[in-house]
């Protein structure tokens, strides 16, 4: 393979996660240090002041990214408290209001930014309660979700995260993701719901990449990848991105690629981005 073909990978459009890179600084400053190293374009968990914060503090948001001319791409609903081990509300009777109490206000500041894609965790099973009722309840909250997304034009994501580290996740396999995916647009009638195709967390669950690429092509919504096992840049773990991407784009896919790696410990987000070349780091490049 010649150096251009092996490389021919990173003419993607990235976005990069705000909530796994540059987490050096605070929040409001991470867009300005995103765009100091060539990036236009940026995805972030709910890391904010609960489900329903000050207004300061989403306008203070609001204008990190405007200030930075940084477009955002991706917003997570509030998923609880992550650093304790929550994995998500809305399928949780314990968590369900918070989620509610959530929709307008996500919804409301990712229009307000452009953002045309919203990420809701599932949640994890919760000891003693029968499944099906948990999965009752998420589908009510999710296609609330789904048509407050679509009301702004947006669409909704949801994912399977992997079991090594979040066991009592209830989707566990991109099967499991796709199943509620199906069963929210059937709900809604709105198609607006999509697969989320996390490379990372798929591959920790050992499933068959590429396999899983083909079957749920025209259900993917948004890609993200870290590299496996240690969720670092790629290049450091066992991912052939080459060949991943490359079947993403032989399946039709031209949406964003989210960077949501982790920097190894000690060492500073903009050393981790080394692989990919500045001129190739903005979003807004003709493929």
């Amino acid at each position: 393979m010649t150096t251009a073909a092996a490389h021919a990978w990173l003419d993607q459009r990235w976005t990069v996660n705000l909530s796994t890179l540059f987490t050096e600084v605070p929040l409001v400053e991470r867009p300005a240090a995103a765009a100091a190293e060539g990036f236009d374009a940026a995805e972030i968990w709910w890391t904010l002041d609960g489900p329903t914060p000050p207004q300061a503090e989403l306008d203070a948001l609001r204008r990190a990214f405007t200030d930075a001319g940084v477009q955002l791409t991706g917003l997570n609903f509030d998923a609880g408290d992550m650093a304790a081990g929550s994995k998500g509300l809305l399928s949780r009777p314990d968590g369900s209001q918070q989620f509610r109490d959530n929709i307008a206000v996500a919804v409301g500041l990712a229009d307000s930014l452009g953002c045309k894609a919203l990420n809701a965790l599932y949640g994890n099973r919760v000891e003693g309660l029968d499944p099906a009722v948990q999965d009752g309840l998420a589908l009510e909250n999710l296609a609330l979700a789904a048509q407050a997304a679509h009301a702004v034009g947006a669409i909704l994501l949801v994912e399977a995260l992997n079991a090594p580290e979040a066991p009592q996740y209830a989707l566990l396999s991109s099967k499991d993701a796709v199943a509620v995916v199906d069963a929210v647009n059937r709900a809604t009638g709105l198609g607006n719901a999509r697969f989320l195709c996390d490379l990372y967390h798929l591959a920790r669950n050992g499933e068959d990449l590429p396999q899983a690429i083909e079957a749920y092509a025209d259900r993917i919504g948004h890609v993200q990848i870290a590299d496996a096992p240690q969720r670092n840049q790629p290049g450091t773990g066992q991912l052939d991105f080459a060949d991943l991407l490359g079947r993403l784009d032989t399946a039709g896919y031209q949406g964003l690629i989210g960077l949501e790696y982790k920097p190894a410990a000690g060492v500073a987000s903009a050393d981790t981005l080394g692989w990919l070349p500045r001129e190739l780091r903005t979003s807004t490049r003709a493929r």
